[in-house]
């Protein structure tokens, strides 16, 4: 990407590290927000990251069944196997480096479990939660499921050598397969060392680091493995490099929501009583039920 040399880079606002916590049936993430000092990055909710870690057989975990409402989820599978399904009898596999993109909306039940052969066999296992809010005229359009395999995924190439895996939003020339609600770009990206990324963000919207491996720098500041970057709206592009070692990093930039949210668990409202609302509609199995 040829970046004018007239525009501005954007500085580091404040870095996250992140905490450990376990999540579905007692599998560990590491999680750099939600937390009380960073409670969401409009329009982010959430990075889970999942491993890498290896597993033996009768050792992987998923996530039984739990509902969602008034966001969407983005797993992104790098390696190990995850078998998806949900109330409205969508059931797909998600394989290393394939991605499901779940629109909750109005709310669903979803189950996300290791397959069978997975299971039995063990190896590493090794993907991204990623939670996007949806604004308030969105949050009870009817659930959706999109799914890519890994072929799916554009990936470029920069001048700089890095090379980046774009799930969503345009960048580098090329666009990711996901219809999205709220313009994003969701971008994975794979640097060795001397490389580096430049990237553009429209006036206004939010962007953010995250280093899923190694070490990185974002815009000259650096940034240990697990810790995340967020930038400040004073440019309009910023750079990502790997100076000494090899980083995975992972690239979020967003049009912010701009609205209240009101979270609990599974659902991410405007208000408490649309809160207490989704509860009860669960509770009654307005939001379905998944099949025997």
């Amino acid at each position: 990407m040829t970046v004018d040399a007239l525009t501005t880079e954007r500085t580091v606002a404040r870095t996250a590290r992140p905490f450990h916590t376990y999540e579905g049936a007692g599998f560990p993430v590491r999680r750099p927000f939600p937390t009380e000092e960073l409670p969401f990055v409009d329009p982010f909710l959430m990075i889970d990251q999942v491993g890498p870690i290896e597993l033996a057989p009768g050792e992987a975990k998923g996530a039984p069944p739990h509902p969602h409402r008034g966001f969407e989820t983005i797993q992104y599978v790098l390696d190990g196997d995850i078998a998806n399904a949900d109330s409205r009898g969508h059931h797909a596999v998600v394989r290393a480096g394939g991605v499901q993109w779940l629109t909750a909306g109005s709310g669903i039940v979803h189950e996300a479990l290791p397959t069978p052969e997975f299971l039995a066999s063990g190896g590493r296992q090794h993907m991204l939660q990623i939670w996007l809010n949806l604004p308030a005229h969105l949050k009870n359009v009817p659930p959706q499921s999109q799914n890519a395999e890994p072929s799916d995924l554009p990936v470029a190439r920069t001048p700089e050598g890095a090379d980046l895996t774009v799930l969503a939003g345009t960048t580098h020339g090329v666009t990711g397969p996901f219809a999205t609600r709220t313009p994003v770009l969701v971008a994975h990206g794979r640097l060795a060392p001397g490389t580096r990324a430049e990237f553009t963000v429209p006036t206004g919207h939010n962007a953010m680091v995250y280093v899923m491996r190694g070490e990185a720098t974002v815009s000259g500041t650096h940034l240990p493995d697990g810790h995340l970057a967020v930038l400040a709206q004073d440019g309009d592009r910023f750079t990502v490099g790997a100076p000494d070692t090899a980083a995975e990093v992972l690239v979020l930039t967003g049009e912010p929501i701009d609205e209240p949210v009101a979270r609990s668990g599974p659902f991410v409202m405007n208000t408490p009583a649309e809160l207490r609302q989704a509860e009860r509609d669960y509770r009654q199995g307005l939001m379905g039920r998944m099949p025997a």
